[in-house]
């Protein structure tokens, strides 16, 4: 059976290569890799680790390329792609512009679509935005929906998703970190062993303009504030994130700001972090299991999980909320090693086992 696996960002390239890997260690899987390259240098970097090397690249990176000419040029290569590879199944992770147009290509294609990490909502269209309309559009048009958590799997439920299309499998992402995080790799900059690390990521679209000048001041003025702290800021390239960033908090010499790092040694870095702040969805999911508390930099989160908890919590971009909630917990040791207890409720590492599974015992059922 032709199974199409696609992939467009850094994270969806971190969370299907345990996936890729397992499918083609499978007798009755023709495995092809499809990468869109929505992400060029950053995805490029994650396939690397898992020497995963792309079948199929659309190359469709642009600069400061719209969504809507984005998505527009996706369909069109998609359809080309479909028409050509004819798979039985094609499967993408997550809530990018690369999944949900996959997904209706496959619907107008009529060919069966699987969606890694289904389930996920705020319940706000806008917040994130746009990966809120993609689960939506996304999860009407899924015939396998591998949910990773029991929350998850729930969302799917009331939305009138039928139980018998829904699996509850863990998140990949926890297969991808175990697999690399006894790996400690050299880093392109010196860590103070003296002082305690706050790792930075931030890159959502909502926080573009005032919020993240907010953070940015945030930041800034506990670096000022706590002598002990470094912090280093792997600067996301688009301009709405890189230029402001590099102005408010570029000159201080504790703040490291460099460019995005490679999968393995931003692990590194998370394992040497103190907290991290972060609006990154795969972050919540990693830090936890390495022990590292999050501090979210929005208002909402579709993984509610980490949050209830207690190892992770919501901030928003209020520079006071960010600045008080940081202080407490350098000043608070009960209340730091509270969040940094070490669990992992996004999965134990399984998820591409348990995927492969139903994939292998439906076409199993079709022979």
């Amino acid at each position: 059976m032709k199974v199409l696996c696609v992939v467009g960002t850094r994270p969806e390239a971190i969370k299907m290569a345990p996936l890729i890997l397992a499918l083609k260690n499978e007798s009755w899987a023709k495995v092809r890799v499809l990468a869109t390259a929505q992400h060029r240098m950053l995805l490029d970097q994650v396939l690397g680790v898992f020497d995963i090397e792309p079948d199929i690249d659309l190359d469709i990176m642009r600069k400061n390329q719209p969504l809507t000419i984005l998505t527009a040029r996706l369909l069109l290569d998609l359809d080309d792609v479909l028409e050509a590879e004819n798979p039985d199944i094609v499967l993408a992770q997550g809530d990018t512009t690369t999944t949900m147009t996959v997904a209706l290509a496959c619907f107008y294609h009529r060919i069966p679509f699987g969606h890694i990490e289904a389930g996920l909502r705020t319940g706000n269209m806008t917040n994130p935005f746009p990966e809120e309309m993609n689960r939506v559009v996304v999860g009407r048009l899924t015939r396998w929906h591998f949910a990773p958590t029991a929350s998850a799997r729930q969302n799917l439920l009331n939305e009138g998703i039928a139980d018998s299309d829904i699996f509850m499998t863990g998140n990949t992402v926890i297969d991808a970190l175990f697999s690399v995080s006894r790996r400690d790799i050299p880093l392109p900059f010196k860590l103070d062993s003296s002082k305690r690390l706050i790792l930075i990521t931030t890159h959502r679209r909502e926080n573009f303009g005032k919020p993240f000048k907010e953070i940015c001041r945030a930041v800034l003025s506990l670096v000022e504030r706590n002598q002990d702290l470094q912090v280093i800021y792997p600067v996301h390239p688009n301009p709405n994130v890189h230029d402001v960033a590099y102005q408010i908090l570029g000159n201080h010499p504790r703040i490291i700001l460099c460019e995005p790092l490679n999968y393995l040694p931003f692990i590194t870095v998370m394992k040497h972090a103190y907290l991290i702040l972060s609006d990154s969805g795969g972050v919540q999911e990693e830090a936890p299991a390495l022990g590292k508390p999050v501090l979210v930099l929005r208002r909402e989160t579709e993984r509610p999980e980490a949050v209830e908890e207690g190892v992770v919590k919501l901030v928003g971009t209020d520079f006071q909320q960010i600045v008080n909630t940081v202080q407490y917990l350098l000043e608070n040791k009960a209340a730091y090693e509270q969040m940094a207890r070490g669990i992992s409720p996004y999965g134990d590492g399984k998820a591409a086992d348990r995927i492969t599974a139903v994939l292998r015992s439906h076409f199993a059922k079709c022979a």
